[in-house]
């Protein structure tokens, strides 16, 4: 049993490792690679986070740095975290060229490994795509329980992931754990069970059905919320 779980172990390390490769190489050939334009996501986020109240933001997988930007832009502190160097060096850039430098900072961060912040620190938390990518269910629920951990009580977590009624979904290589790898990036494909499964000792706001890009993707936007006192 032990060598099965370390063989699991190993092979999530490896494909860790590898997707994070394949990511900075992709961010070097394609710079701003998803062009200026926040998400729809993102603007949904912005206006849920000033409804609540927030006024900082930490966002999880910012890449270049888009969605980041574009809270910067409107008038939130920005605390922008990426396995990527060489995207954040991008999201920076961008940073100076619009005016918003001295609103957004960012940290290198695997977000397989604690958040770098204080209990209770940021009053809302964003992520497009990350809880999907290559993370294990185990991995989704810890990082899940960290964002909880920081965010101050009643902030709000706002997430999108693409799930398994989406056209990739069971194609190219799996890996397990509805983990499948086409073109390169590897993505966990979630279920409605993990979406409320990650919910628990939240409140669950939304569950929103949307499309993106040209497939199209097929996702859910998440909103949840922390609970008003620590628990």
């Amino acid at each position: 049993m032990a060598d099965g779980s370390r063989h699991l172990a190993d092979d999530g390390q490896h494909l860790a490792d590898a997707q994070r490769a394949h990511w900075q190489s992709t961010y070097t050939a394609h710079p701003g690679m998803y062009g200026e334009a926040p998400s729809a996501p993102a603007v949904h986020a912005a206006a849920a986070f000033r409804a609540a109240g927030a006024r900082d933001v930490l966002e999880l997988g910012a890449g270049h740095g888009r969605d980041a930007l574009h809270f910067a832009r409107e008038g939130f502190t920005v605390r922008a975290a990426d396995f990527s160097p060489v995207g954040l060096e991008q999201a920076r850039a961008a940073a100076r060229a619009q005016g918003v430098a001295e609103r957004v900072t960012t940290t290198v961060h695997d977000v397989r490994e604690p958040l770098p912040l204080p209990d209770a620190s940021v009053d809302a938390v964003f992520a497009h795509m990350l809880l999907c990518m290559a993370l294990s269910t185990k991995e989704i629920h810890a990082l899940v329980d960290d964002v909880r951990r920081v965010l101050r009580p009643g902030g709000t977590f706002v997430y999108t992931v693409r799930h398994t009624g989406d056209a990739h979904y069971g194609a190219g290589t799996d890996h397990g754990d509805d983990i499948h790898e086409h073109g390169g990036f590897a993505v966990h494909f979630f279920s409605r069970a993990l979406v409320d499964a990650l919910a628990d000792g939240w409140t669950l706001d939304e569950v929103h059905t949307f499309e993106e890009g040209e497939l199209p993707r097929r996702l859910w936007r998440v909103t949840q919320t922390s609970p008003a006192r620590p628990v």
